[in-house]
């Protein structure tokens, strides 16, 4: 326990005294399988958040990004998600090899509405589906399927909240690192930022997919 907290909730009931019970429209939109809404909106989305834990519990989040419709739908509950060249860490499917629960955020750019996905998935490399989600002629070595268990469109509070989506709201980006150089001072590398740059840029040119 942190010492600096003194008032911890710590039941389902001090929970629902404090923010209440969900309206049961909101109960009766989380369905097992994609419906035409969720299909939809989909096929518009070219970014995912992945969130998995290993064995032990310990989490991981993980980004995912392509050209809208990149997840495939395969069937009413089941998705494929590519797996691009990165920094080969991995850490999803390291997970998923221990803990096979998966959860998933899609977002499209501009719509306020996220839609969540809940689950359990498998690692594959079938030929014919990494071929079907090749890009520029680079097909996937690996590709995520995840089973459906609970799919919802969320509500758009938390975009309204952040403007997200509104250029005008967004934060001054002066004083924050670059890449190049968070990774010098937290890997304590005997590199410039500039010969990191440098390697990232190589590494977006030629490793995209």
């Amino acid at each position: 326990m942190d010492p600096r907290f003194a008032e911890i909730v710590g039941t389902e009931a001090e929970l629902r005294a404090l923010i209440g019970h969900p309206a049961e429209a909101v109960v009766r939109s989380r369905l097992a399988t994609l419906d035409r809404h969720c299909r939809a909106y989909i096929a518009r989305s070219p970014f995912v958040v992945v969130a998995t834990a290993d064995g032990a519990g310990e989490l991981d989040v993980s980004p995912k990004g392509d050209p809208p419709g990149f997840v495939r739908v395969l069937d009413d509950a089941t998705l494929a998600i590519p797996e691009r060249p990165g920094n080969r860490r991995a850490d999803t499917f390291s997970n998923l090899l221990q803990n096979p629960h998966v959860a998933l955020v899609f977002l499209i750019p501009g719509k306020r509405e996220t839609l969540r996905v809940s689950g359990t998935a498998i690692i594959v490399r079938d030929r014919w589906l990494c071929d079907a989600m090749a890009v520029a002629g680079k097909p996937p070595a690996l590709a995520l399927v995840v089973t459906i268990r609970e799919v919802s469109i969320h509500c758009a509070k938390c975009i309204v909240r952040s403007k997200l989506w509104d250029p005008l709201h967004w934060p001054d980006l002066e004083g924050l690192p670059s890449l190049a150089q968070a990774i010098v001072d937290q890997a304590n590398l005997d590199a410039s930022p500039a010969q990191v740059q440098a390697f990232i840029d190589d590494d977006e040119r030629e490793r995209l997919y």
